[in-house]
């Protein structure tokens, strides 16, 4: 059965604090909006709370910018009474292309969508695909958690540190009672905090840098004073709950146990790193009766969507792929913009600003937003906040030596270190995709997601960095979601129809 078509002047992906934003943008501009997400509530990861089926009006609490957002789902609120925007919930867009007519950017886009799997779960899959058709398309994906493997990562009971949160902000209970939190950034903090006024207990927040690291940027870190503020409020519930933060601290080992082995988390084995993350020998401490263990090494933009269409790209200072956009945040193919995360990790208030940005553009055509002073300023000073972030809290580039050959580093795959370094060394494979076919790291369920930035820094080898064309084939794949076998097989059904010109010259 063939999906229905909804067009519209704009499509948006995405509903976080970029996507909402842009779709607000673009609707106040005088432009038709559909806005497809993955969620089944507008926010994003940033904004997620409770199902307002069952709470109606959230408080916010535990939400930074509570008030920029009920600003922005007012406002999204209103253009859907409107009828200017179409919201599409609980969908992801597993195909994306521009289409044949050449009339520049006007040649417009389609998305193909497919339910997630939580909405496939229900009753609703095969009714809700939908095929969007748009004359401009603003990319605002977002980003998920970076994470590095440590032996004993693979046990149940380990986390993404923003899994962690979003559990916690979506459920409004803990996944566990005693938590370890460890890595590297300001996104630790809220983590914790949040566990911890939630009930939970933390036994220690393990950063992998210095706070000295942010001497040389502490004019950056000026220009933006609400994130001094953030800190204090962490500080004071890291003090009323007593949460140890100890800086050059890493985990070096995931502990486990249980009734059949070592099948759960049950504790850590810790030590003190040097500045390049190099292991002082002597400085282990191990954490015992631990449920839960959470990992962030700080975001990986999403970037599936952004490469199906071929835009330019750049590593950024944190050794992310992210796209390249100009003051309009169009990218390199036109008609297409991007916001948020895809262009550099920096934050909630700059993914807003970006997203109105891309929203007032793609409505307006050949027009520039209309931007003020005091706009253009706080984009550029968060900006600079961002870039000192990421050189302040680095990848350490020692995170290599703490592994084993043992080490699992794709669990979908159960690939280990050991195997990528050999086909490393012995086949040449010194990229992702390489080492994908070597040895099917990054070729499971995640499709590369979870293990694809270690996946690529492993087969640089010890010390490096991945270029960007090899993060880019760990990112770039023809399907950018699972979908069912009967929506490839409708393909073909309306091969013919004059509004799907996806297909056309192109049946690959």
């Amino acid at each position: 059965m063939t999906p229905p078509i909804v067009s519209a002047d704009i499509a948006v992906v995405g509903a976080g604090p970029a996507g909402l934003a842009a779709a607000v943008a673009a609707a106040e501009s005088g432009a038709t909006v559909v806005l497809v997400d993955a969620g089944a509530q507008p926010g994003g990861q940033f904004w997620r709370h409770r199902p307002e089926t069952v709470v109606p009006v959230p408080d916010g609490q535990g939400h930074h910018g509570w008030k920029s957002y009920l600003d922005l789902r007012a406002r999204f609120d209103a253009a859907r009474h409107q009828g200017l925007i179409t919201y599409l919930p609980g969908l992801q867009v597993w195909m994306a292309q521009q289409n044949q007519p050449a009339q520049g950017d006007d040649a417009g886009f389609t998305l193909r969508t497919t339910p997630t799997v939580a909405e496939a779960a229900s009753d609703r899959s095969a009714a809700g695909a939908r095929t969007v058709v748009a004359r401009r398309l603003v990319l605002c994906t977002g980003g998920y958690d970076r994470q590095l493997p440590v032996p004993g990562w693979d046990l149940p009971g380990v986390m993404a540190a923003g899994g962690i949160q979003a559990f916690i902000k979506a459920n409004g209970i803990l996944p566990g009672k005693r938590f370890v939190i460890a890595g590297t950034g300001p996104f630790l903090l809220p983590v914790a905090a949040n566990i911890a006024e939630a009930g939970g207990k933390v036994l220690a927040v393990l950063e992998s840098s210095s706070p000295t690291t942010w001497l040389p940027h502490l004019r950056a870190a000026a220009g933006v004073p609400e994130k001094a503020l953030e800190g204090a409020e962490y500080a004071a519930v890291f003090a009323r709950h007593r949460i140890p933060y100890r800086t050059r601290s890493i985990v070096t080992e995931v502990l486990g146990s249980g009734s059949l082995g070592a099948d759960h988390a049950s504790g850590v084995r810790t030590a003190k790193v040097d500045a390049d993350g190099s292991v002082r020998p002597g400085t282990e401490r191990v954490y015992e009766d631990v449920d839960v263990v959470g990992f962030g090494w700080g975001f990986t933009p999403q970037m599936e969507l952004p490469l199906s269409f071929g835009v330019e790209t750049r590593l950024d200072t944190d050794g992310s792929l992210v796209g390249v956009v100009d003051e309009r945040q169009q990218s390199s193919v036109p008609g297409l913009y991007l916001a948020g995360e895809v262009t550099g990790v920096g934050g909630a208030t700059l993914a807003v600003l970006e997203g109105l940005a891309a929203g007032t553009a793609a409505a307006g055509g050949s027009a520039l937003p209309q931007k003020t002073a005091a706009s253009e300023k706080t984009t550029a000073r968060h900006r600079r906040f961002a870039e000192a972030m990421h050189r302040a809290h680095p990848v350490p580039p020692a995170w290599q030596d703490w592994l084993t050959p043992e080490t699992t580093v794709c669990r979908c795959e159960e690939v280990t270190a050991g195997e990528i370094t050999e086909a490393r060394e012995s086949l040449g494979a010194r990229d992702a995709r390489s080492l994908k076919s070597f040895t099917r790291a990054g070729m499971g369920w995640c499709q590369g997601r979870v293990c694809g930035f270690a996946s690529a820094c492993l087969g640089a080898g010890p010390g490096a960095s991945p270029t960007a064309e090899s993060l880019s084939s760990a990112a770039k794949r023809p399907l950018a979601a699972p979908v069912g076998i009967g929506e490839l097989a409708a393909l073909d059904a309306d091969y013919e129809d004059p509004t799907n010109s996806l297909l056309k010259g192109d049946r690959a």
